[in-house]
């Protein structure tokens, strides 16, 4: 402590000290790594005013009570700043966080020499390999990835020498441990700090590998009994150790096994007591989980598996036959995933009593039933050949299928049980001709989203009144006119790729009134919204694109949707004009694509609630844009993008645009000059990107150019702000 020496001096020596502290390199390294820069003024500061008001106290008699009371205090909150600065100097010593530096390859040659550093963080850095004797750094606790090197001085046997490691710890390049000897020289059982372990070897040329020594190298990494998270990746060799899932291991709660692709057999690991996720991706020589898998012969009287709560099984290319005969297996587990197993065929687990997620994807071959599951609440199965339900969970609440066979097999469940929690349906991709039951949606169906079914037939007979959301995608091919009415309670309409939908029908005054988001695509054939038009006083964004014979938006859209927020037209060539009767007066925002006649409209002006405008091509006949007066008067946002032929932005059509706030122009290839006067004063902000010929003419020697954007504030150009 500086302090300690000082006795009765006076303390204006001491703050010079002080100073000398917070300029250290340590001090401001450590400030700045945690973001505290204005910690750091504010410190300087204060310091300075303490110099100068002790500088004249100095000057007294120090026998005046009141003075000599003032320094007293002076000196206790001095010695209370030191202690600040001495505290965060150790810190700033003894802490290296180097993690997500992207750019950093190599540590300092010299680390060995940081004897006090207890914390080095590199994740996420391309460094390649560790500093020579490494070991040395014997204070260190905090290090989360170590590479193996394929010298002596940067060997796995440095590890030996950090003996209080915590927390996280990842060993990486494992491949150049050449004996198990060096393996247990690392003393990985003797860091009892760690709790969670990855080792990791690269993937490679696996041509000379020595199976002998790979299994030697996993055996002696063996880490002590209380790690709770084990993570073993690219391990090459043809079986596990005996202490990979040893029942000893009471605290271990995830396992995760990665690319160990010659293992031909998983590990045992249902005696585990404590674990709670499994994961195994990619460990293509598997091609059976059997009886192993759940139990050894040690543990025969344990049920297996009975805290797992999360299994996933992915990218396992030759996995054929999962024995699912030990039925007391898995008495907790509530999601479960199979994904992209090709050749999978035999049974799911027959009885998961705690099952409230099943998704099974990609597993083409897969024949099978769904596990008795009384909890299931989401179910998934696309791509997969046929999983049938011999048992329907009632409790089921979303449920999403895709492919023929498991579409007609679902709706057969559907019509057999009438499930009364089912809210959420996706059906996908069936060619058959189906129906619902009774032609009704089920009772409870708030979501309905049916895609690639054009025979399915939905009926129109009985409204749907739960029905929240539903979506209509390349499908219902007998369905020509919608009748809203069949869905008085929608809150979201999408429908896209329905070849023969020509048109939305309203009868009287009826009213969505929960209507709130509207999209129609793709639809060639759709020419005409309801007459009437469209009520639905809580619509908030309305989207149509891509239908060819579409002349005209539903019409009273001022009065009908007042709500309406967001406007989207899209490759509507015949729309020629903005609806009579006005336009909904919360319309903020409007992006018009592809649509040249719309464009031209002259009902523009009219829109004076339009704030944010987005106008994309190509549409290919405008080579000037915009024409005078045309534009919404109160925009603060103009968007150009993409317009194919544009050669000419013209200023005189954005002068009346006193609110414009920013400009952005995009894409616009053929674009290389602006015409009219200067851009209004009133924009802060102006960027023009994948515009080259323009860009090559906005700098200062272009007096064209130039003269009519160089009082924006900010100009960007080409990702560049100049």
């Amino acid at each position: 402590m500086a302090l300690a020496v000082i006795g009765g001096a006076l303390l204006s020596a001491f703050i010079g000290v002080l100073f000398d502290k917070l300029a250290s390199p340590e001090f401001v390294n450590f400030i700045r790594g945690k973001k505290s820069d204005k910690l750091l003024q504010k410190m300087k500061r204060q310091l300075l005013v303490v110099k100068v008001v002790l500088a004249d106290a100095e000057k007294r008699q120090i026998t005046d009570s009141n003075v000599k009371e003032w320094l007293d205090l002076l000196n206790d909150i001095v010695y209370e700043v030191d202690d600040l600065l001495d505290e965060a100097s150790t810190k700033a010593a003894t802490q290296k966080e180097l993690s997500n530096c992207i750019k950093l390859t190599k540590l300092p040659s010299g680390m060995q020499n940081l004897v006090n550093l207890r914390h080095l963080e590199i994740l996420h850095t391309p460094i390649k390999e560790m500093p020579k004797r490494m070991g040395k750094l014997n204070q260190l606790q905090r290090l989360d990835t170590y590479i193996v090197g394929k010298h002596i001085e940067n060997s796995i046997k440095e590890l030996g020498g950090l003996p209080n490691l915590h927390g996280s710890f990842s060993i990486e390049e494992l491949e150049n441990v050449t004996k198990g000897e060096e393996a247990l020289e690392a003393r990985i059982m003797d860091k009892k700090h760690i709790t969670h372990l990855s080792l990791e070897w690269s993937i490679g040329n696996d041509n000379s590998i020595n199976f002998q020594i790979e299994l030697e190298v996993l055996s002696k990494l063996q880490p002590h009994q209380d790690l709770e998270s084990l993570f073993i990746r690219g391990y090459k060799g043809t079986r596990f150790p005996e202490w990979v899932g040893n029942f000893s291991y009471q605290n271990l709660t995830y396992l995760y096994f990665h690319n160990c692709k010659n293992c031909c057999m998983l590990p045992s690991l249902g005696q585990l007591p404590s674990l709670k996720f499994l994961r195994i991706s990619y460990m293509k020589s598997v091609k059976t989980i059997d009886a192993g898998f759940y139990k050894n012969e040690n543990c025969s009287s344990v049920t297996p598996f009975p805290s797992l709560e999360w299994l996933h099984i992915f990218d396992m290319p030759c996995w054929e036959v999962w024995n699912s005969s030990v039925l007391e297996a898995f008495p907790v587990l509530k999601d479960l995933h199979i994904q992209n197993c090709p050749n999978l065929r035999g049974d799911l687990p027959k009885h998961l009593p705690s099952l409230q997620t099943l998704l099974v994807t990609n597993c083409e071959l897969l024949v099978s039933s769904v596990p008795r599951a009384p909890t299931l609440r989401t179910l998934e199965i696309r791509d997969s050949n046929t999983v049938v339900f011999h048992e329907f969970p009632l409790l089921v609440e979303s449920i999403e299928v895709e492919g023929g066979p498991m579409v007609e097999s679902m709706m057969e469940a559907i019509t057999n049980i009438q499930p009364t929690c089912l809210q959420s349906l996706t059906l996908q991709n069936c060619l058959s001709a189906i129906s619902f039951p009774s032609d009704r949606l089920p009772a409870s169906l708030k979501t309905l989203d049916i895609c690639g079914l054009k025979k399915l037939k939905l009926s129109m007979q009985h409204k749907h009144e739960l029905l929240e959301s539903l979506s209509i995608k390349n499908s219902c091919d007998s369905v020509m006119s919608l009748p809203l009415a069949t869905f008085p309670n929608l809150s979201t309409l999408e429908i896209k790729d329905c070849e023969n939908m020509k048109s939305l029908l309203v009868s009287g005054s009826e009213s969505l009134k929960s209507l709130n988001y509207f999209h129609i695509s793709y639809c060639p054939n759709f020419v005409s919204f309801p007459r009437e038009g469209l009520s639905a006083p809580n619509l908030t964004s309305f989207s149509v694109s891509h239908c060819d014979k579409l002349k005209s938006l539903p019409n009273q859209m001022g009065t009908l949707l007042p709500k309406m927020e967001y406007l989207n037209i899209s490759n509507c060539h015949q729309i020629e004009s903005f609806p009579g009767g006005g336009m909904p007066p919360n319309l903020g925002t409007i992006e018009i694509s592809n649509c040249e006649k719309l464009l031209s409209s002259k009902t523009w002006v009219c829109m004076d609630m339009v704030t944010s405008l987005k106008v994309q091509g190509p549409c290919d006949g405008i080579n000037t844009f915009p024409e005078e007066g045309l534009l919404p008067p109160y925009l603060t946002s103009l968007c150009l993008y993409n317009l194919s032929s544009l050669e000419t932005f013209d200023c005189k059509g954005i002068l009346h645009l006193m609110s414009l706030r920013a400009l952005y122009i995009e894409s616009c290839k053929k674009l290389e000059n602006i015409a009219g006067e200067t851009m209004p004063v009133s924009i802060i902000k102006l960027s023009i990107e994948g515009c080259p010929l323009l860009q090559k003419r906005c700098h200062k020697k272009d007096r064209e150019i130039w003269p009519k954007i160089c009082h924006i504030r900010g100009i960007k150009i080409a990702g560049r702000w100049i």
